[in-house]
């Protein structure tokens, strides 16, 4: 019946793809002689011979403009414009500028696996190597369909998850810096396609955000300004090993310098951090990025410099290549004409960009006619890699009690009766999929899935309001639930309660939840079942010790195909780990 189901389920996971010639962005046609006799555009050259000799044909104008994310074109030499800036946290994503997804383009849809913090909890470094590399092969077919501006993806989030309360955690492989660094270099060696033999990256991993990152805004403190005092141990300990290890196992291509300061140097004007750390000791090869709008922060918020021409000069002399941002759009010249900033630091960021942008295969002619030029819209939302998101949910689902005889539920009797209650059973795409999501293949609830199981499934969403619950309709939920067999209540959290700048102050369930947790489960013929969905973790000491809540899972934030996974897992077709 499970088999029946899943292949029911994925019949349902169409997508609508439209053939077009790629029209991916390059540099150095060959059809254009002029092409022909510049020494960067040709292949068979080292690429710092090729990057020496580009760069000495670029005025200081035009160097001065490759420093920022949106990259504008340089026609007299055939370059075009690139966009530095494209996500690919748990899927490849519209969140960047660098990314087009829209109804009416060839390709209006990628995979979307669960958030992070769930396909952690497999531990299971294969399959977080098997994501990103699936991810890879979608970011190269959206580039080839002509619906990227760029190669580079800000991905993975390698931050410690060390404060339960930040918003961001859900991003993370969690609090354990060896379970974290193996995550990083596994994703990392999967998005940039090191099983391919070739002379090019499939596409470009940056680990972010580098360092002491896990805060954006508690109590009126945000991470603009927020200075993470930590002593070289806990750095060495904690803080530094997934970034060492993302550069040095997972030979990752960008860094992203976080907002914070560390002991009161901003990271993005930390040459002790950019440079003697990354590049000198761990022998970084690649482009580090500022995160977006940092520069300035360190300016106008932090006041770490005394004038905006200084901040350029100290980001770029500590190793930063590349702004998030337009500070230097609006400063850098100045910085040179003061005589702040040198050609020497002008010149090794540039070399660091176009070093990858030959890297990824943009500067050797046509790409779509290189080795991942035959990557195609077929390669998205396909069945391998939507099956894929669906083990990935399978396995991170942790089941944390399970009274006797509870669980599974039947599934051969054709009159069982089941009530989906919560705020989060038949919620928005945006609940399940977490942050940093792109449109979804498709898009199964948590309601949806157990209809696949049980004809007699009856909803009803308990709080006003979503997950905030600020009022519930207990009564209604009460009623629901006593005419039925089973009951599964689906609480917890979702982006309005945790995400980029919106960190949390207590671990409790929101509002009126537990209210309703007790009062369902008081009224049930049996003993309930609790799911909960979240990034970060939920004080749920009640309801362990209450012996009407017979059974608890945790979801995380399970992606696309979550829906059908917590239903196979309740009804007996998967085993969830019980970690």
């Amino acid at each position: 019946m499970a088999l029946s189901i899943l292949y029911l389920s994925l019949s349902l996971l169409t997508v609508t793809v439209q053939s077009s010639k790629p029209e991916a962005p390059f540099a150095c046609d060959f059809s254009n002689p002029s092409s022909r006799s510049y020494p960067f555009c040709n292949p068979k050259l080292p690429i710092p011979q090729r990057t020496k000799d580009l760069l000495s044909r670029l005025t200081l104008d035009e160097k001065l403009s490759q420093l920022v994310n949106t990259a504008p074109p340089i026609p007299r030499l055939g370059i075009p414009a690139y966009q530095w800036w494209s996500e690919a946290l748990h899927g490849v994503s519209g969140v960047g500028p660098g990314i087009l997804f829209d109804n009416n383009s060839t390709i209006s849809s990628a995979t979307s696996f669960p958030q992070v913090i769930l396909t952690a909890a497999s531990f299971d470094s294969r399959l977080w190597y098997r994501i990103g590399h699936a991810i890879g092969i979608e970011a190269r077919a959206i580039f080839n369909a002509g619906q990227a501006n760029g190669l580079t993806f800000w991905a993975p989030n390698i931050n410690i998850f060390r404060d339960p309360r930040w918003g961001r955690g859900q991003e993370t492989a969690g609090e354990d810096p060896l379970l974290t660094s193996r995550y990083a270099v596994s994703f990392v060696r999967g998005l940039q396609g090191d099983s391919f033999k070739g002379a090019h990256l499939l596409a470009s991993a940056c680990c972010k955000h580098f360092t002491a990152y896990d805060l954006d805004n508690w109590k009126g403190v945000d991470r603009f300004v927020f200075d993470a005092r930590v002593s070289l141990q806990d750095l060495a300990d904690t803080y530094q090993p997934p970034f060492q290890s993302c550069v040095q196992q997972g030979r990752a291509s960008g860094i992203m310098c976080a907002y914070n300061r560390v002991n009161g140097v901003p990271n993005c004007a930390d040459y002790g951090l950019l440079t003697q750390t990354a590049r000198n000791q761990w022998d970084f090869n690649g482009y580090i990025t500022s995160d977006c709008g940092a520069v300035g922060f360190i300016h106008d918020r932090q006041r770490y410099a005394k004038s905006p021409e200084d901040v350029v000069a100290d980001v770029l002399r500590a190793g930063m290549d590349l702004e998030c941002g337009s500070y230097l759009t609006y400063h850098a010249k100045s910085a040179v004409l003061q005589k702040k900033l040198g050609m020497s630091e002008i010149d090794r960021a540039l070399q660091n960009l176009f070093s990858i942008r030959m890297r990824l295969g943009l500067f050797d002619g046509n790409p779509t006619r290189l080795s991942f030029g035959l990557i195609g819209s077929n390669h998205v939302c396909s069945k391998e890699h939507q099956y894929l998101a669906l083990e990935a949910a399978r396995n991170g689902i942790v089941l944390l009690k399970n009274s006797p005889t509870l669980l599974p539920l039947p599934k051969t009797s054709p009159s069982i009766s089941l009530a989906v209650i919560g705020p989060n059973a038949n919620s928005s795409p945006l609940t399940l999929l977490g942050n940093y999501a792109g449109p979804p293949c498709k898009y199964v609830t948590i309601l949806q899935g157990f209809r696949h199981y049980v004809k007699n499934a009856f909803y009803h969403p308990g709080c006003d309001g979503g997950p905030k619950c600020s009022s519930a309709q207990i009564d209604q939920a009460v009623e629901v639930a006593k005419k039925v067999d089973y009951v599964v209540l689906v609480m917890g959290l979702d982006q309005s309660e945790e995400r980029e700048e919106r960190d949390r102050v207590h671990l409790d369930l929101p509002g009126k939840q537990l209210e309703l947790i007790n009062g369902v489960a008081e009224a049930s013929k049996k003993p309930v079942i609790l799911v909960l969905l979240s990034g970060g973790p939920l004080d749920i000491t009640s309801a362990k010790y209450n012996h009407k809540i017979g059974g608890i899972l945790w979801a995380g934030y399970p992606g696309e195909l979550g829906g059908i996974a917590l239903a196979q897992i309740i009804f007996g077709d998967h085993n969830p780990g019980p970690r």
